[in-house]
């Protein structure tokens, strides 16, 4: 099935379930709409991949977003499934990471607030038709710029960010390029400390940077994705993010003296 078929098809099978009169047929039309997009709960589910967590129990955790999403989603307020369902899916499989992966366990307060503001986000995109910013979030859970950015730290918790992950599509460098290294490999030892230096400095960053950050090395998104997110082009991503990195290691360096 093409994705013009299978989005044919979606709008198809909800608009039938929304006028069911038998719970039973409604029921059933949705467990239909489920299968056929099941693809895109697989694939949501393989950003996730090499973090801990076995990808079958990632693919789980994003089947039950999926079905979560497809029995909450209102037609009559919108006809595009996926514009609600892949958050949906994606905080389903941020909270599976919340319950069992977690590298390191940040307090219960925190896991609390960060279900807040997934729940949040779900929420706001159903009734905007868009994720939403991350001031819109706040507003909502009137939440602090200090609060929020505690929960959004929290999301890269189950697992510590790889220091060879790339730092863009169009450039060799890594995230450990980022931390001056004087004996060859970086250590588990020194890859915490990194995370440990980098933690005060991305406090200090605006909130779009941020965001930029997050959706680049925590969701691995790519820049034509962050773009679309943050309504720039690719090329304004590509520079938004040489412009961090170079803040980052300007911070750092003024920091470490």
């Amino acid at each position: 099935m093409t994705r013009l078929q299978r989005a044919q098809t979606t709008e198809e099978l909800l608009e039938q379930a929304q006028n069911a009169d038998d719970e039973d047929h409604r029921r059933e039309l949705l467990d239909h709409v489920v299968l056929v997009n099941r693809g895109v709960a697989e694939a949501v589910a393989s950003r996730y991949r090499r973090r801990g967590v076995p990808l079958e129990d990632l693919q789980q955790a994003a089947y039950e977003g999926l079905v979560k999403a497809v029995y909450r989603f209102d037609p009559s307020r919108r006809k595009d499934l996926l514009t609600y369902a892949v958050p949906t899916i994606r905080g389903e499989l941020q909270r599976h990471f919340r319950d069992h992966g977690w590298a390191v366990r940040p307090p219960r307060r925190v896991q609390e607030l960060q279900w807040r503001v997934n729940r949040c986000i779900e929420d706001l995109t159903q009734e905007l038709g868009h994720e939403p910013s991350d001031q819109q979030v706040r507003e909502r859970l009137d939440l602090s710029g200090e609060e929020y950015d505690e929960a959004l730290v929290a999301f890269g918790c189950f697992t510590p960010t790889s220091l060879d992950q790339p730092l863009g599509q169009d450039t060799a460098a890594t995230v450990g390029d980022l931390i001056p290294d004087e004996t060859g490999e970086p250590s588990e030892l020194e890859a915490a400390e990194a995370r440990t230096a980098l933690a005060p400095v991305l406090k200090e960053l605006p909130d779009r940077d941020k965001r930029i950050l997050y959706l680049r090395f925590f969701e691995d998104r790519t820049q034509e994705e962050i773009g679309a997110d943050l309504g720039v082009t690719q090329m304004q991503v590509s520079r938004l993010l040489t412009r961090i990195l170079r803040d980052l290691r300007h911070a750092l360096g003024t920091a470490a003296a």
